[in-house]
């Protein structure tokens, strides 16, 4: 059997989701590449960040400097190397775009919403490489996009956004949503003087902190200091916007600035929080609201299509506008009293997909096809 070539191009990814999801497609390509019938390489910024055995790495840390090189990578290296690899019979690119190669068959896979962020005066202000990524994006999607044979999206309402953004045949998707968290979580502890509230996010200017920390001043005017707290994964540091975030709200007495966490430490706090907020403004998903799920404890959701997707299936949730702080206090402070008359279970349903996969081996299965 001739041995079958799959590549993988991530040369923009480093951080954050995006590089969760590359590690844990090259660790399932790292159990094909054990198999002598497949040949694995990854295209990527820096192969410590994601190392697996079996698989040939081709490192281009100098792409990330500028969207020129970028480019030039994209559409011209890459096609010289798919011309040294040759025969590729899978070409999958990991973010956002199509590059020009010779692949007998190509997909890829959509990792920004950006595109489809309403935009404000003020993100151009705290970042403008956003604001820019995201109208990059919304021209960069179009280059080659018909070479693809699948392109794969987290969540329907991606799907459909992207189909009628680049006038792409629905049935050219993949939804792949990510895998559900099987964790057993503690039983909750009974003795606690307050109320927990948790938001884990980067600090982005997207991810909309400032709602969290209006509802939380206005909260305290309203039931005290010490009646709850509200725990933020950001410390003040990181950049222009989490500095303006501290330097507004840091007095607020309720708010705790905790900076980067953990994987462990995020569980440990999902573990002692009795609610997780997610106001953010754009996502493909939001993890945090499927990591967050098996604890059956109540969340309140941006009223935004990608929470409504994300939180199908969870017990406790109430949604509000992202833009109103006052209506987000108020959902906090009757969880406060003990009254959960707002929160209901998410039974809607995704809508159908034939071609819906969970897993990256059912993943790989259908690009290979």
């Amino acid at each position: 059997m001739a041995v079958k070539t799959i590549v993988v191009s991530a040369v923009n990814i480093r951080r954050g989701g995006t590089l969760k999801i590359l590690r844990d497609c090259l660790s399932y390509l790292s159990t094909m590449a054990t198999d002598s019938n497949f040949r694995i390489v990854a295209i990527v910024h820096n192969k410590e960040l994601v190392k697996f055995d079996g698989i040939e790495y081709i490192e281009m840390p100098a792409i990330i400097k500028n969207w020129g090189k970028r480019l030039w990578c994209e559409y011209v290296t890459m096609h010289k190397i798919s011309k040294e690899l040759f025969p590729v019979d899978l070409w999958l690119s990991l973010h956002d775009t199509t590059p020009r190669v010779l692949a007998r068959k190509q997909a890829m896979y959509c990792q920004t919403s950006f595109p489809f962020l309403k935009l404000r005066w003020r993100d151009i202000i705290f970042d403008y490489k956003i604001v820019l990524f995201g109208l990059f994006t919304y021209f960069a999607y179009r280059i080659n996009i018909y070479r693809n044979n699948h392109i794969i999206v987290q969540a329907d309402w991606l799907k459909q956004k992207f189909s009628r953004m680049l006038n792409v045949d629905p049935e050219v998707f993949i939804v792949a949503p990510p895998q559900e968290s099987d964790k057993i979580w503690p039983e909750k502890k009974m003795d606690k003087d307050t109320y927990d509230f948790l938001y884990v996010s980067i600090a982005d200017c997207h991810k909309n902190i400032e709602e969290i920390c209006r509802a939380a001043e206005i909260l305290e005017k309203e039931v005290g200091k010490d009646k709850f707290n509200v725990y933020l994964t950001i410390d003040g540091t990181e950049n222009r916007y989490s500095r303006w975030i501290y330097r507004t709200w840091g007095h607020v007495d309720s708010i705790r600035f905790l900076g980067y966490l953990t994987r462990q430490e995020v569980d440990d706090h999902y573990a002692n929080a009795e609610c997780v907020i997610f106001p953010s403004r754009i996502e493909t998903w939001g993890l945090p609201i499927s990591e967050f799920r098996s604890t059956r404890k109540p969340m309140l959701l941006a009223n935004l299509p990608y929470a409504h997707e994300a939180s199908i299936g969870c017990d406790k949730v109430a949604f509000f506008n992202p833009e109103d702080p006052d209506e987000l206090a108020g959902l906090m402070k009757q969880l406060l009293m003990n009254d959960e008359s707002s929160l209901h279970p998410v039974v809607g349903h995704s809508q159908c997909n034939d071609t819906k996969v969970y897993g990256w081996d059912e993943l790989f299965e259908c690009l290979l096809k």
